[in-house]
């Protein structure tokens, strides 16, 4: 008995699994709306960077924009940049970073695994861990991702402690312990599923 091409029997789809197979297509306006949401990320980060060089050239409005966007508050007028103002600026844009990161691996990753092939082999600019995607690895890779960016407000609340409610300090330790938890049960999870399969 002949077997009949993959191309063949792709064409040959009844109606409704080939209506069903399309439908994956409705993601589309959904990974085009966190392009969207990248390009916001973009200019906030940029918005922060030049208020951040502005208010290094003596700047005090560039600084009280800068001190109300992370939250900082102190006892007495702030005049200029200080350590701990530098490293809270810092921390925000890096932590914009992470979740623009965060954007890339599900767009990409999201859009490879379940809309349609990007046939990007043999790019040079092709992510390394594309080559390996699939939902297991992109959820752990999300997971991670995740627990850097709560990392870096855990760490901002912590640098900012004198000006945090203690109830929001242990809050936000909780959560991250959470997420530290969630990543390893995905992580073992997946584990377990792979040595099943083996």
């Amino acid at each position: 008995m002949s077997r009949i091409p993959t191309d063949e029997r792709a064409a040959r789809l009844r109606p409704l699994p080939n209506l069903i197979f399309a439908s994956r297509w409705l993601q589309l306006p959904l990974y085009l709306g966190l392009i969207v949401a990248q390009g916001i990320y973009v200019y906030h980060f940029w918005v922060e960077l030049i208020h951040l060089l502005e208010a290094a050239w003596g700047s005090q409005a560039a600084l009280d924009k800068l001190v109300h966007s992370i939250g900082y508050k102190a006892d007495f007028q702030i005049t200029g940049l200080n350590e701990t103002i530098i490293m809270l600026v810092v921390l925000a844009l890096i932590d914009v970073v992470m979740i623009s990161n965060l954007l890339i691996m599900v767009i990409v990753g999201g859009y490879e695994t379940f809309v349609s092939r990007m046939n990007l082999e043999g790019h040079p600019d092709q992510p390394e861990w594309l080559n390996h995607v699939n939902a297991s690895v992109l959820k752990v890779k999300l997971a991670t991702a995740i627990i850097g960016i709560s990392s870096i407000h855990l760490l901002k609340t912590f640098i900012n402690a004198g000006n945090t409610e203690t109830q929001v300090l242990m809050w936000q330790t909780i959560i991250h312990i959470a997420f530290l938890l969630s990543a390893i049960a995905i992580a073992f999870t997946d584990r377990l599923l792979a040595t099943d399969k083996h």
